[in-house]
């Protein structure tokens, strides 16, 4: 049976913060007047706007800052550890508030309902994780099936919907939550590197929350029918986005090369990936493309020939949050489910991440946001 995202709910923490103004914050922490500029023009060419974060590091004197100055001002960077610690405790409660939203909004389903939980993470490690939690503070079922996937990156949502569709057509009663999270900020570098300064530019926080089963969704309400997934590697570009483990937080290697060699291949990949299942680039109705960068999202648009408004999810997303990792794919298709004006769509998903790696799904979206919320005639007649 064919599985559904039935509903997306999606969070972010407490501290929202202009892109101007950070901008305008790290620099203030820079010395050299080279690397001042450097950030003045990575940050206004973005096309983000606002940002959240976990930590009040933008804020002078907040109470919940990672890094502090010594006796001469000098910035003091907080260790692994210590920017893990604040992972594991801000990861359980946004874990735990969006999950808890996204079962209380999608109708007909109860807590008690679901059998597995899929969670996916790249910024912290803990034991037991959010997903322990969850179970715990929502109340379900204490055999609940747990699987975490972790450190896979900005493409990780792919891999975590195409298992929950797989366990959701070998059993028909499966419930899935797929819960995407991701505290980027907690592993902001303070430094005159470039891969520094882009990555602080773009990366932020925030969760999305999945609910999948092969249940039908409720009639009129917008869901995607889960069609297919398929994995590919960019030839020559494993060292141009890379993600490691460093004694200051994760250290990220974030190549200004990717939007260009992501655009030089694109075409061809997809062209295979969607040929082998009988479709066409051309005959796509909608797209969901993870908002890496402006860059980004501008080759892409380019190199497929998308009409101007194609990608505009994919903008709004950026421009609003930046990108939050893995959790970034949900929030676009959560936002063009919102906005759905039409009962049927044929959509290619995709993202990137270290590897070069691209992640792709095909989906159906059925269903019609307007649809839902237009007065019947026999509530009219009511």
């Amino acid at each position: 049976m064919p599985a559904y995202i039935h509903h997306i709910a999606t969070g972010n923490p407490a501290y929202t913060y202009s892109q101007a103004y950070t901008r305008d914050r790290l620099k203030d922490w820079a010395v050299d007047p080279k690397t001042k500029r450097l950030i003045h023009a990575i940050y206004n060419r973005s096309g983000i706007e606002t940002r959240h974060s976990v930590t009040g590091d933008f804020v002078m004197g907040a109470e919940a800052s990672l890094y502090r100055s010594d006796a001469e001002g000098r910035l003091i960077p907080p260790g692994t550890a210590e920017r893990n610690r604040v992972y594991t405790h801000c990861a359980r409660e946004l874990s735990v508030d969006v999950a808890r939203r996204a079962l209380a909004d999608t109708p007909g389903f109860e807590k008690q309902d679901v059998t597995h939980i899929i969670y996916t993470s790249c910024t912290g490690f803990a034991n037991p994780g959010p997903d322990y939690h969850v179970i715990r503070e929502l109340g379900l079922r204490e055999n609940v099936q747990r699987y975490t996937l972790g450190f896979m990156g900005c493409y990780a949502a792919f891999p975590a919907m195409r298992m929950a569709a797989q366990f959701c057509e070998a059993d028909p009663q499966a419930v899935v939550l797929v819960i995407c999270l991701e505290l980027c900020t907690l592993h902001m570098q303070i430094n005159d590197h470039h891969d520094s300064i882009l990555a602080n530019s773009l990366f932020a926080d925030g969760a999305a929350a999945a609910v999948v089963s092969a249940r039908l969704p409720i009639d009129k309400k917008p869901a995607y029918l889960l069609r297919g997934f398929e994995s590919a590697l960019v030839p020559s570009s494993e060292s141009e986005m890379a993600w490691e483990i460093g004694n200051e937080g994760f250290n990220i290697v974030l190549s200004s090369y990717v939007p260009d060699i992501i655009g030089g291949n694109i075409r061809q990949l997809l062209n295979g990936i969607l040929g082998r299942q009988g479709c066409k680039v051309d005959s796509m109705d909608e797209w969901a493309v993870h908002p890496g960068g402006r860059s980004i999202l501008d080759k892409v648009q380019e190199s497929l020939a998308l009409r101007p408004d194609a990608l505009e999810a994919s903008r709004t997303i950026l421009r609003d949050y930046g990108n939050m990792s893995s959790a970034t794919i949900l929030f676009v298709l959560k936002e063009m489910l919102d906005s759905a004006e039409t009962d049927h769509a044929t959509l290619c998903a995709m993202a990137f991440g270290p590897g070069l790696t691209v992640e792709t799904a095909l989906l159906e979206r059925i269903g019609c946001r307007a649809a839902v919320s237009r007065p019947t005639a026999e509530s009219m007649q009511a």
